[in-house]
């Protein structure tokens, strides 16, 4: 698509758009038969609606005491790598997930079960995933300390990382999820050499529409790429990577000038500043008619970003569950700080 074609696209699509109204999945999804009954008593004085979600307090001190830095001149806890790789960790366990395998009768795994951690021998070891062995590690002692399941503790690392950036939105957390039984096979997580065709069909397999995966993408404007290009790893993929803001889809509307690092790398395209890394997958979703309309709408409105982001990972983290059979702990997520914070 011609830069011309695009901003015209736009214009169009800024004169025209009404401002969309949030998904209802959580409200349906989410609404957890709720009784009246007295609050369980954690420690330090906290307490929880269920006290299956007290264990949660203690694991939620452990992620700010080891996984984020405090800034005192702010008072504002500060948006570190940990962030991004938390976010990551949670999109490559949950894609690993696919009925089309299944119903070939071919190993299709299951869902945001953890299996990435159990099974990180064999999960490591594929491509999509290399960098992931830190936050694996830091995970999994986490969840063996307080003995919760890996699925659970990255799906709950997830959304207190988010939290911890500025805008970045509450993420409902759903506690319960059974151990893996498996592995997840091999070439299920989407590499940024992709085309937007093998893309969107990866995703629909497990369950996720083309708009849930470009809302999704909200986790690249605290993103950092470090193994497209090895020589300039930990280079950000917008200009303000420490702020969960819509500068992502904005920036990645604009034509590329510049080679950053090895010209033409596979995975990478042409950026518009020298200090921001532009991997091709998120370039293509950005023009592909299948997707644009939905990257318009983030790029033009930073609350709806933040709230279509919420309710496609809270959508995400459910796939293949029934959360019928899982406790709701989205209290022990703590509010938001807003950008100006």
């Amino acid at each position: 698509m011609k830069p011309s074609t695009l901003s015209t696209l736009t214009l169009i699509y800024a004169v025209t758009v009404a401002a969309t109204p949030t998904p209802s999945f959580l409200n349906s999804t989410l609404a957890i038969t709720t009784q009246h009954s007295p609050r369980a008593r954690c420690g330090n004085g906290r307490s929880a609606s269920n006290k299956q979600c007290c264990v949660w307090y203690d694991v939620l001190d452990d992620i700010q005491a080891n996984l984020c830095v405090w800034v005192s001149l702010f008072l504002a806890f500060q948006c570190r790598e940990d962030a991004h790789d938390a976010l990551r960790l949670s999109f490559h366990d949950a894609i690993g997930y696919s009925p089309l395998l299944k119903s070939r009768r071919l190993p299709g795994h299951s869902f945001l079960d953890g299996s990435i951690i159990k099974y990180a021998s064999t999960e490591l070891s594929y491509h999509p995933n290399a960098g992931l062995d830190d936050i694996v590690n830091d995970e999994k002692d986490l969840a063996d300390k307080y003995g919760v399941s890996y699925g659970d503790i990255i799906q709950f690392a997830a959304a207190v990382s988010v939290r911890n950036c500025k805008g970045g939105p509450r993420i409902p957390f759903m506690a319960g999820r059974p151990d893996p039984t498996e592995p997840s096979p091999e070439h299920l997580v989407p590499e940024p050499f992709d085309s937007v065709d093998q893309i969107l069909a990866r995703v629909k397999d497990a369950g996720l529409t083309p708009q849930e995966l470009v809302d999704l993408l909200a986790s690249h404007s605290i993103g950092l790429q470090e193994h497209v290009d090895s020589t300039v790893a930990g280079m950000p993929l917008d200009t303000t990577p420490t702020v969960f803001d819509n500068n992502f889809y904005r920036e990645m509307l604009l034509p590329g000038f510049y080679w950053i690092g090895t010209d033409s790398v596979k995975g990478a395209v042409k950026s518009p500043f020298r200090t921001e890394f532009r991997l091709q997958s998120d370039w293509a979703l950005a023009r592909d008619m299948r997707t644009i309309w939905e990257w318009l709408t983030l790029a033009m409105s930073q609350s709806l970003m933040a709230n279509r982001f919420a309710t496609s990972m809270a959508k995400m983290a459910l796939i293949g569950q029934n959360p019928r059979a899982l406790t709701d702990c989205s209290e022990v997520i703590p509010l938001p700080r807003s950008r100006n914070n």
